[in-house]
């Protein structure tokens, strides 16, 4: 991808982040817990001889090691930080520093390497106050290599100071950890990662839209040096950096294709499921990326379902966070864990046989669509959670289920109480004052409850109650405004009226034969006017 944006090297591919690496404390971004810290240890000159910094890729350790490095041996630093204009910090800058060593464990991780080190530690600095030792990875060394660096942390010289960087510190001895002043580098926010890359797209002449940059975010997963590679790497098509520019670069399709799949799932269209994964082999695109995509979304379905304050949570656009949202709707609990187990199970799969996602992926969004073909724990559950619910819509539509005997099976058949018919008014009543209605007793609070409900019991009932609104006569009635159209349907379905006097008498706590419904037609502007009330009526309480 790097070579055909610029037709060079991977080198040419960093030379924007090399630009814009951070040159002192105050430049890194989203770690200024960690960096007030060292700033004043320099100031005051209360060094350790080791740190440890521990934190994912991309959020800055290397970066803060190197400006430790030059802040320590600067020759006029300012408040803790370098002065980046002496020649200790300058010959750091160029890399030309022989008192700056920097070493990765991963291809320098044996004994003999740390005794090479332990052997130079023996000399003096040649030109800087201090010589600093930063060792990337340092996971990644050898039990032996540890043993011996041990022996160095133990009783370093005055004029020697460590800084070890790691990605998976639990992969560290204690040892070493109880020796080294630690500090845990976090993941760069999507708004400080968005704000970074606005400033770079700015300077460069880079055009960058909003979405562009919060999809970037997203990809990089909180790691600065990903998302300003990214944005190199997208800039390179000299033109307008948008989210389909990113989607395309990175090779995945946005969250709307993973979105459309999931749809396909629910709505059992095994065409749209087949030829989705079609479409990804024929572009030569890798499955287990758009699986990930996948296990992402309904990642993002569980956040929704869940809370309110779901879009504080999620680095999506607006319209991707509008048909999440309806996703979210149309998913139960049991359901949306049946899913997620065989989507994880699928991932593992594919990892162990590498030439067979395909099959993997087909096999796994079939019985996803099915319950019925698996007999895993969590396809059990979401069998018997969706016969409740179908036993719940049933009692609320008025079934009895009596009870028959063998001898008289043929004779007897389940009977269905008839509700008595709801009123239905006049198609375009005359409008009556709002206080009119308080007076007759006032908004129904509960009714976005009775709605929401529904909508878990029947999905396309809950829809013909968009922009509706309750209220309560004098006489206890519930009268419920709608549009004309749906009034007239629901008036002349017996069954759905059966299902809004049973939701309404669960929520209320008494018989369905005391819950007496009317349905009345409403202008578009009266029903603003009593929503509006219930909306008053709800923030009041």
């Amino acid at each position: 991808m790097c070579n055909a944006f610029f037709g060079g090297t991977m080198s040419e591919y960093r030379a924007l982040y090399r630009k814009w690496r951070p040159t002192d404390f105050d430049d890194v971004v989203g770690q200024s817990a960690i960096t007030d810290i060292l700033k004043y240890e320099v100031a005051s000159e209360k060094l350790s001889h080791a740190y440890l910094f521990c934190g994912s890729r991309g959020t800055g350790k290397t970066s803060c090691a190197k400006i430790l490095a030059k802040a320590v041996n600067c020759l006029n630093p300012r408040n803790g930080n370098p002065c980046n204009e002496c020649e200790a910090c300058r010959s750091i800058n160029a890399g030309t520093a022989t008192d700056v060593i920097e070493m990765d464990a991963a291809s320098n991780n044996g004994v003999d390497n740390v005794r090479d080190m332990k052997d130079e530690i023996a000399f003096t600095p040649a030109l800087l106050k201090y010589r600093v030792y930063i060792i990337d990875e340092v996971h990644m060394m050898s039990a032996s290599a540890f043993n011996a660096l041990l022996k160095t942390l133990e009783e370093p010289p005055t004029y020697v100071i460590f800084i070890l960087a790691t990605t998976e510190f639990h992969k560290l001895p204690t040892t070493i950890v109880s020796r080294c002043q630690r500090f845990d580098f976090k993941r760069i926010s999507t708004e400080n990662i968005i704000l970074r890359l606005s400033k770079i797209a700015k300077s460069e002449g880079i055009s960058l839209t909003e979405d562009g940059a919060k999809v970037i975010a997203r990809v990089a997963r909180g790691g600065m040096r990903d998302a300003v590679s990214l944005l190199e790497l997208c800039a390179g098509a000299r033109g307008e950096v948008d989210a389909d520019l990113v989607f395309s670069t990175v090779g995945t399709g946005n969250r709307d294709g993973a979105y459309r799949l999931i749809r396909a799932i629910l709505d059992k269209d095994y065409e749209t499921v087949y030829g989705t994964v079609n479409d990804i082999v024929s572009k030569s695109g890798d499955i287990a990326v758009f699986w990930q995509e996948i296990i992402d979304s309904y990642r993002d379905v569980m956040v929704v379902k869940n809370t309110d304050r779901a879009k504080s949570f999620l680095d999506l656009t607006d319209s991707e966070y509008e048909s999440l949202s309806a996703l979210a709707r149309d998913f139960t609990p049991a359901r949306l864990v049946y899913h997620t187990s065989i989507l994880e199970a699928a991932m593992a799969d594919m990892q162990r046989a590498f030439n067979a996602k395909r099959s993997i992926a087909e096999i796994a969004l079939t019985r996803m669509c099915e319950a019925r073909t698996s007999m895993t724990p969590e396809a059990l559950a979401l069998r018997v959670d969706e016969l409740e619910r179908e036993l719940s819509r049933l009692k609320l539509e008025g079934v009895s289920m009596t009870s028959v005997k063998p001898a008289d099976a043929a004779a007897e058949k389940p009977k269905t109480v008839a509700a008595p018919k709801a009123k239905e008014s006049a198609p375009a009543p005359n409008p009556e004052p709002r206080e009119a209605l308080k007076s007759e007793g006032g908004v129904y609070k509960r009714w976005r409850s009775v709605v929401s409900r529904i909508g878990e019991i029947k999905r396309p009932l809950e829809v013909q109650f968009n922009k509706s609104a309750a209220y309560i006569k004098a006489d206890g009635t519930f009268t419920v405004a709608m549009n004309a159209f749906f009034a007239k349907m629901l008036s002349a379905s017996e069954a759905d009226l059966s299902i809004l006097r049973g939701v309404i008498a669960e929520l209320e706590g008494k018989p369905v034969s005391e819950i007496r419904v009317e349905i009345e037609a409403m202008d578009s502007a009266r029903l603003d006017d009593l929503q509006g009330e219930l909306i008053e009526n709800i923030d009041r309480s």
